[in-house]
């Protein structure tokens, strides 16, 4: 049995929410035992719980002796809690996943950069929510369960790494950065209009020199500005790519969506298990 620890470092999930992904792990993915840390329903303001809660419960999942610590939603608030968690667990190996996306990829980022855990790109419980959301909750417990289906197609002999681009953007410059030299790095944003995400880009890429290319997953619910923007997404990523010596390959199968994929740090797809 595969044991998976879920907790909420930013914002909480409900109740139903954590039950509907229970009954889908327990009917089709036998070999999989969730275990939803009590701290995934608590609330306080925006937040799932103080930062003192939050901590505490995924340093909790981190030791429980889990083979996966699963975050249960993003939001915002992972930030808050990293700082502490790469103190209190650096060194200790990176035996165990940890998976998630949006604003867990501060988690994601600081695990990889000091090796406590195995940081993998991938949907959560609160994706059951979504319309064809229990197909991403099946994507992650298939990778949890050991599959590779539900890996990004894209991925090649080259490591990559997966983000939300205001995420990344917000790690720039921190100690929570992992060197990207040499991966292809693939990113993704929601809600944002597209002149803040052609100001994101012109942030970010001064960023990643030395990164072997970039690709673009999908912009979702892009906000109608007062006036036409006039460049399309995939315009302003290679055009700031191109600036910034930057190799671009095209579209990446990630978003906040229910079509998400997974992409494991590092893993290159000739690595992946069988």
């Amino acid at each position: 049995m595969t044991r998976i620890a879920i907790c909420a470092p930013a914002t909480p999930i409900t109740r139903a929410d954590a039950a509907r992904v229970q009954a889908i792990a327990s009917a089709e993915f036998p070999s999989l035992q969730l275990e939803f840390h009590e701290q995934c329903f608590a609330e306080a303001g925006h937040f799932a719980g103080p930062d003192a809660e939050r901590l505490a419960a995924l340093l909790d999942c981190a030791n429980s002796g889990a083979e996966a610590v699963w975050f249960a939603k993003g939001g915002y608030g992972s930030n808050r809690i990293v700082a502490e968690a790469v103190e209190r667990l650096s060194g200790r190996g990176a035996e165990q996943q940890w998976l998630g996306y949006s604003d867990c990829g501060y988690l994601l980022a600081a695990a990889n950069r000091y090796r406590f855990a195995q940081a993998v790109h991938g949907p959560m419980p609160v994706d059951v929510r979504r319309d064809g959301g229990e197909e991403a909750v099946r994507r992650a417990l298939g990778w949890l369960a050991g599959s590779t289906e539900g890996l990004e197609p894209g991925l090649n002999e080259q490591p990559a790494v997966a983000f939300n681009l205001t995420t990344l953007a917000m790690l720039c410059g921190t100690r929570f950065l992992p060197d990207l030299t040499g991966r292809v790095v693939l990113v993704e944003e929601v809600a944002e209009h597209l002149y803040a995400v052609d100001r994101l880009f012109f942030h970010v890429t001064e960023h990643l020199r030395g990164i072997a290319a970039l690709r673009l997953g999908r912009l979702g619910a892009v906000p109608e500005n007062d006036r036409p923007f006039g460049t399309e997404p995939e315009d302003i990523a290679r055009d700031w790519c191109a600036r910034a010596g930057i190799a671009y390959l095209g579209r990446a199968d990630i978003g906040h969506d229910a079509a998400n994929r997974i992409v494991p740090f590092d893993l290159a797809a000739g690595d992946a298990r069988s």
